[in-house]
């Protein structure tokens, strides 16, 4: 679609029923037609006027299973209504001109897709990760130049690295491919992106949640066919909010927090003659408790046992929501937030006494809620952000005190999105 006319049908609101479908609140409306127009005046003046698409990729949020996927485990997870937008225009020359946010522009050639050692980290790593990924799958990547902004935020346990990778499949499939790459070979290709490319050791959750959308309770016992299903709840009409709070710790120079959870998870695995925890037989991990203390350590061991835990509270937490019982999903929610402190033991950074946000988010929850909803730590723990499902008479109260404690701000009430990775206009 041509810039101009685009930019004109946002403005007007005659695009309003697409960011609804998107968005689901009509209180973003405004926000989100100055947003995208931004966007489009951003790539007149970096690329110039003519035609343009725009794609989207939400941020995620982990319901159910913390720390399981990485194991072949089972989660719940959401795509939420904050998201990574992009205005897109292929290129003929083999070349990739990409500008995200704030930092500099991006060149790189989709005939160059090996990793590049120097790259780790960054996320031009990313990019050519993904591209390396869709191309083994036999989608062969084109040039395309553009510029994209997001609201997901940084090292929010929301997943903005993911929602970069997701986009750029979508990119990828929008473009030349008619947007017919499935959404999970999406993830897929992002995933390997993240290990091999960027460096960073995940499950594949983050991904799939964000490429495929709304709620869905994924199966990853065969990583390379996860199970993917769509849960049927509304949240909204149960009287819920979900609120993601940023406590505003740093995730800086944790990569080896992170990495110790599947790590030491592993190691109980391999002391049981198997590679991940969904392999061990549960009885026989109890039966043989004293030699695995000895061997791996008492930390493994309760981190196993949160995945065996953590492996029948999704199961749970699917039913509850299917048979309505929102009472029985907030308590399963609750405990496994419980089972995130005490066992898996990600809350707060060792030997960091002094620097507990997620601890002190989590403890002013107990006041603020008094035994209503529930709270627990959100994604990969340490620092970073706490989830919180809200009664909606609380709801106002609690983010006042969540925003006293972290800032303004701090807490985000946010809707599920129906849609994942997405060509939204073009």
């Amino acid at each position: 679609m041509n810039t101009a006319e685009l930019k004109r049908r946002i403005l007007s609101g005659q695009e309003d029923q697409t960011f609804l479908r998107l968005y689901q609140d009509e209180g973003m409306l405004e926000m989100q037609r100055e947003r995208y127009a931004k966007l489009i005046d951003h790539f007149i003046q970096m690329f110039g006027a003519g035609e343009v698409m725009i794609f989207s990729a939400p941020g995620r949020s982990e319901v159910g299973g913390n720390h399981t996927d990485h194991q072949h485990g089972k989660v719940l997870a959401a795509a939420v209504n904050l998201d990574m937008i992009a205005a897109i225009r292929p290129r003929d020359d083999g070349r990739i001109v990409l500008q995200s946010g704030s930092y500099p522009k991006m060149e790189l050639s989709v005939d160059e897709l090996a990793p590049v050692a120097e790259e780790k980290g960054t996320s031009r790593a990313l990019i050519r990760g993904v591209l390396a990924g869709l191309a083994d799958a036999g989608y062969k990547p084109g040039g395309f130049e553009g510029c994209m902004v997001s609201n997901v935020l940084s090292g929010s346990g929301l997943s903005s690295s993911a929602a970069f990778e997701v986009m750029i499949g979508h990119i990828v499939s929008g473009l030349y491919h008619e947007s017919k790459i499935d959404a999970v070979l999406i993830a897929q290709a992002a995933q390997r992106a993240e290990n091999e490319y960027f460096g960073k050791p995940c499950g594949l959750m983050d991904q799939t949640a964000c490429s495929v959308g709304g709620l869905i309770t994924i199966d990853f016992e065969d990583p390379s066919h996860p199970l993917v299903r769509k849960v049927n709840a509304d949240f909204g009409a149960a009287g819920l909010a979900l609120c993601i709070v940023d406590t505003k710790g740093s995730h800086a120079g944790l990569t080896h927090e992170y990495a110790a959870i599947p790590d030491e998870m592993k190691s109980v695995a391999r002391a049981m003659g198997k590679s991940v925890l969904r392999e061990v037989n549960e009885r026989t991990f109890y039966a043989n408790l004293p030699v695995l203390r000895s061997r791996c350590g008492d930390r493994a061991v309760l981190r196993a046992i949160h995945f065996f835990e953590e492996e029948v509270r999704v199961d749970g937490e699917v039913e509850a929501l299917e048979a309505g019982d929102f009472e029985r999903f907030l308590a399963i929610v609750q405990a496994s937030g419980d089972s995130s402190y005490k066992y898996l033991q990600n809350v707060s950074v060792t030997g960091q006494p002094e620097h507990q946000s997620v601890a002190v988010g989590l403890a002013i929850s107990d006041v603020a809620l008094g035994g209503r909803g529930a709270h627990r730590v959100h994604g990969g723990g340490f620092a970073g952000t706490i989830q919180a499902f809200v009664p909606d008479e609380r709801t106002v109260m609690y983010k006042n005190a969540m925003d006293a404690i972290f800032g303004q701000d701090a807490c985000h009430i946010l809707k599920v999105r129906p849609i994942g990775g997405v060509k939204v206009f073009g």
